[in-house]
């Protein structure tokens, strides 16, 4: 994880994509409760210290993977969304 947070926006962003793809409806899991505005705020200061956003950004793009790589930091997050049984 890196020292300097990345910009907000493009990590919001990040974040909603990568949740997107591993099948998770964020204001869905906001509404149901299984998404506090902290575990979301959470999420995306996690994503902002990530160290390899441009390997996120170029994934996104090629859309062709079972679900978040080993090094997302929100793996386990947006597993966890994705199974709300499990939360």
């Amino acid at each position: 994880m890196s020292a300097v947070l990345g910009d907000p926006i493009r990590h919001i962003w990040l974040v909603r994509r990568m949740a997107e793809h591993a099948g998770v409806e964020l204001a869905e899991a906001q509404f149901r409760g299984t998404l506090s505005q902290e575990a979301w705020a959470a999420m995306v200061t996690r994503c902002r210290g990530c160290d390899a956003p441009e390997d996120c950004a170029r994934l996104l793009e090629r859309r062709d993977f079972p679900r978040p790589p080993d090094w997302c930091e929100n793996r386990d997050a947006l597993a966890n969304l994705a199974e709300p049984e499990r939360v």
